[in-house]
Parts: structure tokens; C-alpha cells; sequence
């Protein structure tokens, strides 16, 4: 099976097809979402999902989330200095111009992160299905760049997973909506999640999904807002206890908490209180924090942030050749569109009320699901038709940016160019590649180079140098560039400096399955002390309640076993093979005596029967003995 997969930046989500329907596939703890978060405990141990999100609080330096933020991002990229100063964990540099993150005493690139929420979605989404899972579809914003498409991948291939299709997640989403849909509509997909924002206009029919064009913001999304909400407390605070919690890692995860909770509840009410006690302390003891937030504070302090999504969207009208009237339905995708201000928004832009029939936390991970049955070709009569959301080309004599394919075009792609020399008797030239819609290559975001050399002696502007650019299905670009004279050749993938090399990727499997490995042994281990320990308390708990109904040598034997069973699992290093010995030498005791109390039990019931049976037989035999006789009233 192809499942489906929405690695978001908050929360990520799942689902597959059966039967020619999605289903949303749940995680280990039952549910339909998994937050997007790993941690490392004290002892070592790799931690995903909830559970990760719940020791948040204790562990700030210890647990990673929002990666999706970093993936695919350069060190020196200025949204990665902004979230440097924001997030609590510490990151580095790593190689030319990659990021490292530290959880616990370890480094890892953001593709290791994200590849163990999706190693822990593939683990559930196997135990949910019953079958090995080794393919997925996984969505990413509709504007990342080719080096976020390509981190996102590489992600996926140290999960275990062959990612056989990246996919827009506003696509996606238009997928799940117009699945049963035969009318045609011109549709807006208005798309704010945890961390990215994006519009995507597509025009849907007879099983065809053309998009017409995209536009957005990979840096804008729910955290932002929680940021604006943390930024208001803390300076609140500081004014009424002179105090920064921007100090305290401890208090500003706690922040985060109480910020996001805050802006949930003013979705659906008018105020809300934020109440942390014991939030720090200083040489007069402990300080609490208590203020109160209403619906009308957070969209005063949020406005920015929802007045920044409407850009995008004019931009995306444009690009389409559309007007506002022409557009039939607005989706809204993404948590965020559930607060009430971005709704309303929304709403004064496109002039129409927007359509709420689909979930906006799950129907991403449907669309993949749905794309998912295409590629394995369980959905038939779908066609996709997706664009690249950036211009792409090379730079040219001058510093200029040459596009050889622009923004919004349909993908897969192959644009060809014939370019020349700049000076006489030229041996090579650069190929610098280039992503942006601005004019000059030095405004351009690199993508990466190569260099085409034994050009033969020539004037300039003599040789023909034949440039190709082609993008696949997934976004991905691939570039060649032919000397025609000598039909020698250069390519390259684009794989940016944030991308790993396939023995990088290679390792990083290995140590996956080696730590999967080491994390079922650690699994094991503690289910043999639970196992041990739930025996134990189960024994003591028979002992308490019927210890009158057993030998006395038997019912010391059985304690003397609990104290020794109990002393081997105490220690940190216990011998689990002891442990292991102890145990079922403890049950078989235990049925033992059990097995000897039912015996009794059963013994005693039947001599109870007897018994009443004796005392009925008595009763009846002095009923006849009694003799009729009539009482007369002598009075």
C-alpha cells in the first residue's frame, strides 16, 4: 500500500485507501493527528508524537519541533536567524552552509529529525494496517523550494520509505475535495498551518486537477502567532515584576503551551485566562502568572500576520488571469483558518462565504492518500497537473538571472537554451543555477553550479553551449548543459548545500534501523520489568485478600520470591535473563497455589451442596412425620 503522508510543522497526519475510499490511519495512542515532535529522555531513550509533546515542559533543550521550519534551509538564510532566537533547542552549523540541531548530547541535520516522525507514522501505520508499509506519497508546502523538496525526500529515505511522489499540500487538499466531484470550478485553496502559508488557485473537471498557480509564505503559520502571543506576556510580565522569561527555557516552553492553548480557546470564545504558577522565582520567592486575554487583544496584536496572507493571494489571482468573481470555492486548509479573524479575512478578500466541508487538519493527508492510489493505480480517471511555484534559471554575463523556466509552469518540464562564451578562446564555463523571481543573480536564491570545461579555442559568442532544464513530477529539478561542438556534457541534480549525499543517507538508514533495533531491545527490557512488577503486585494483591486460604509454607515461599524478583528489578542494570528465569518461576508457583485454591474452592461448594441436600432431605422427612389434624375454637 501507498499511504499518504502530511508531515506538517505541527502536527503531522496519515491515511490510505481501501475500497476506493481515504481513511485516516490512527497512531499508536488512538489518534488521527501526531505531533510533530521528538525529545530525548534522561536516559537516552528517542521519543515521538504525544508523548514528546507531554515532557516538553521538563525537557525544553531536549525536544525538537517545528523542524519543518529548518528543513532544506541554508545557515545564513535570515528566517533561520530569527528561529535561532526563538526556538529553545541550540542549532550549528554543519558543512558549507547546512544546520545541525542538538537534542540531548547528540547533532542532527532537520532531514534526521523529520525522518523519525516518519519512521514513527510508518511503525503505527503498519500496526494499524497489518501489513509492512514501504511506500508513501508526503506532501510539502506548495512554495517550498527545490532544496526543501529534495531534504523532504532524503527525510522519507531514512524512515525506510521509497517517497514516491512529493506533492503540493494544497493540491493534495483540492484532491479530497473535488474526489466525487464531476462539475467544473475554479477553486482557492487558502492554506495557513503551523509554520507555512500558502493560496493555490486550481481549476478542477472530469477527473482533472490543473493548477493554475501558486503563492505563499514558508515562514508563516501558527507558531508565528504563538510567537506574537509569548512576546505580549513576557513584556507584560516584565513590566509588573521586572523579570525577562525570555532567561528561562522551563518558563518560555511553558509559555508556548499556555500561548497556543489561548489561541485555540479564542477561536470558539471571547476571552480566556492564561494562569501559570510557579512560572520562575527570584530572592522573594515564587512568582505566578495570571492575566486575562480576550478575542479583540489577540487579533490587535495578530493583524500583521493576517494582513500579510492577502499579498500572496492577489499575487496568486494574477498569475492565473483570473478576477476575484471567477473563483467558485475557497477552501480553507490548515488549523489555523480556524480562528476567526483569518476566516474573516478570507472572506472580505475573496467576497464569498468559504467552503468548510472538509477538515482542515486531515485533508492533506487524504489528498496524498488519494494521489497514493493513482501512482498504485487504485484510483483511475485522475489527472494532476501541478506547477513549479518558483522561476528557475542561470546567470548570464552581468550578474543577470536568465529564466529558462518561469513561476506557475505546469510540471514535469523541459526548457532548452543555446548560450555563448563571454570572452575569446574561453576553455569552460560556470552553469550557476537559479531559483527567484528577481533580476539580478546576485537577488537570486543559488540552487547550485557546475562547470563545463574543454571547450575547444574559439571567438566569444562562437561555441554553442546547449543548457536543458527539466523538473519532474515531484518539483525537483535536473540540469544538463552540451558543449555542440564536442558533444561533451555536465549534469547535476539539484541537491543544494542543505541536501545530503546518498552515503550520508545510507548511514543515516543504518543508524536508523540500528536504533530501531536498540529501541526494541529497550522496549523489551522494560516490558520484562513491567511484566515482573505487574506479577508481583497481582501475587500480594491473591496474598492480601485469600492468604488464609493458603499453606503457610507455600504463602512464604511466594513472598520470599516477590522480595528477591523485586530486588533484581530495582537495579538499573538488571540481569533481564534473571528476571526473565524469576518470573516464570514466580507464575508457575502462582498457578501452582492458584490451581490448589480452586480445588479447595470447588471441594467446598460441592460439601456446601451436600450438605443442603442432607438438610432438605431432613426437612422433608419431618414434614412427614407431622400429622393433619384440625384445630377447633373451644371458647
Amino acid at each position: 500500500k501507498i499511504i499518504g503522508i502530511d508531515l506538517g510543522t505541527t502536527n503531522s497526519a496519515m491515511a490510505y485507501m481501501s475500497g476506493g475510499k481515504p481513511n485516516i490511519i490512527a497512531n499508536a495512542q488512538g489518534g488521527r493527528l501526531t505531533p510533530s515532535v521528538v525529545a530525548q529522555e534522561e536516559k537516552g531513550e528517542i521519543i515521538v508524537g504525544q508523548p514528546a509533546k507531554n515532557q516538553a515542559v521538563t525537557n525544553p533543550e531536549g525536544t525538537i519541533y517545528s523542524v519543518k521550519r529548518l528543513i532544506g534551509r541554508t545557515w545564513n538564510d535570515p528566517e533561520v536567524k530569527k528561529d535561532k532566537e526563538l526556538l529553545p533547542f541550540e542549532m550549528r552549523k554543519s558543512g558549507s552552509n547546512g544546520i545541525e540541531v542538538q537534542m540531548g548530547d547528540k547533532w542532527y541535520t532537520p532531514q534526521e529529525i523529520s525522518a523519525k516522525i516518519l519512521a514513527k507514522l510508518k511503525k503505527d501505520a503498519e500496526d494499524f494496517l497489518g501489513e509492512k508499509v514501504t511506500e508513501a506519497v508526503i506532501t510539502v508546502p506548495a512554495y517550498f523550494d527545490d532544496s526543501q523538496r529534495q531534504a523532504t525526500k532524503d527525510a522519507g529515505k531514512i524512515a525506510g520509505l521509497d517517497v514516491k511522489r512529493i506533492v503540493n499540500e494544497p493540491t493534495a487538499a483540492a484532491l479530497a475535495y473535488g474526489l466525487d466531484k464531476n462539475k467544473e470550478e475554479k477553486i482557492a485553496i487558502f492554506d495557513l498551518g503551523g509554520g507555512t502559508f500558502d493560496i493555490s488557485i486550481l481549476e478542477i473537471g472530469d477527473g482533472v486537477f490543473e493548477v493554475l498557480s501558486t503563492n505563499g509564505d514558508t515562514h508563516l503559520g501558527g507558531d508565528d502567532f504563538d510567537q506574537v502571543i509569548i512576546d505580549f506576556i513576557v513584556k507584560e510580565f516584565e513590566k509588573e515584576n521586572a523579570m525577562d522569561l525570555r532567561k528561562d527555557k522551563t518558563a518560555l516552553q511553558r509559555l508556548k503551551e499556555a500561548s497556543e492553548k489561548a489561541k485555540i480557546e479564542l477561536s470558539t470564545s471571547e476571552k480566556t485566562e492564561i494562569n501559570i504558577p510557579y512560572i520562575t522565582a527570584d530572592s522573594n520567592g515564587p512568582r505566578h502568572l495570571k492575566m486575562e486575554m480576550t478575542r479583540a487583544d489577540l487579533e490587535k496584536l495578530t493583524s500583521d500576520l493576517v494582513d500579510s496572507t492577502v499579498k500572496p493571494c492577489e499575487k496568486a489571482l494574477k498569475d492565473a488571469k483570473l478576477k476575484i468573481t471567477d473563483i467558485d470555492q475557497i477552501l480553507l486548509v490548515g488549523g489555523m483558518t480556524r480562528m476567526p479573524a483569518v476566516e474573516k479575512k478570507v472572506k472580505g478578500f475573496f467576497k464569498k462565504e468559504p467552503n468548510k466541508s472538509v477538515n482542515p487538519d486531515e485533508v492533506v493527508a487524504v489528498g496524498a492518500a488519494i494521489q497514493g492510489g493513482v501512482l498504485g493505480g487504485d484510483v483511475k480517471d485522475i489527472t494532476l497537473l501541478d506547477v513549479t511555484p518558483l522561476s528557475l534559471g542561470l546567470e548570464t554575463l552581468g550578474g543577470v538571472m536568465t529564466k529558462l523556466i518561469d513561476r506557475n509552469t505546469t510540471i514535469p518540464v523541459e526548457k532548452k537554451q543555446i548560450f555563448s562564451t563571454a570572452a575569446d578562446n574561453q576553455p569552460a564555463v560556470e552553469i550557476h543555477i537559479l531559483q527567484g523571481e528577481r533580476e539580478m543573480a546576485a537577488d537570486s536564491k543559488t540552487l547550485g553550479r557546475f562547470v563545463l570545461d574543454g571547450i575547444p579555442p574559439a571567438p566569444r559568442g562562437i561555441p554553442q553551449i546547449e543548457v536543458i532544464f527539466s523538473i519532474d513530477a515531484n518539483g525537483i529539478l535536473d540540469v544538463k548543459a552540451k558543449d555542440m561542438a564536442t558533444n561533451k556534457e555536465q549534469h547535476i541534480t539539484i541537491t543544494a548545500s542543505t541536501s545530503l549525499k546518498d552515503e550520508e543517507i545510507e548511514k543515516m538508514v543504518d543508524e536508523a534501523a540500528k536504533y530501531a533495533e536498540e529501541d526494541k531491545k529497550k522496549r523489551e527490557r522494560i516490558e520484562k520489568r513491567n511484566n515482573a512488577d505487574s506479577l508481583c503486585f497481582n501475587i500480594e494483591k491473591l496474598l492480601e485478600e485469600s492468604g488464609d486460604k493458603i499453606e503457610k509454607e507455600e504463602k512464604k515461599d511466594l513472598e520470599e520470591n516477590i522480595k528477591e524478583l523485586k530486588e533484581l528489578i530495582t537495579k538499573d542494570d538488571f540481569d533481564e535473563d534473571k528476571v526473565e528465569e524469576k518470573t516464570e518461576e514466580l507464575t508457575k508457583k502462582m498457578q501452582e497455589v492458584s490451581k490448589k485454591m480452586y480445588e479447595a474452592a470447588a471441594k467446598e461448594s460441592s460439601e456446601k451442596k451436600e450438605d443442603k441436600k442432607e438438610d432438605k432431605k431432613d426437612e422433608e422427612k419431618k414434614k412427614d412425620e407431622v400429622k393433619e389434624g384440625e384445630v377447633v375454637d373451644e371458647g
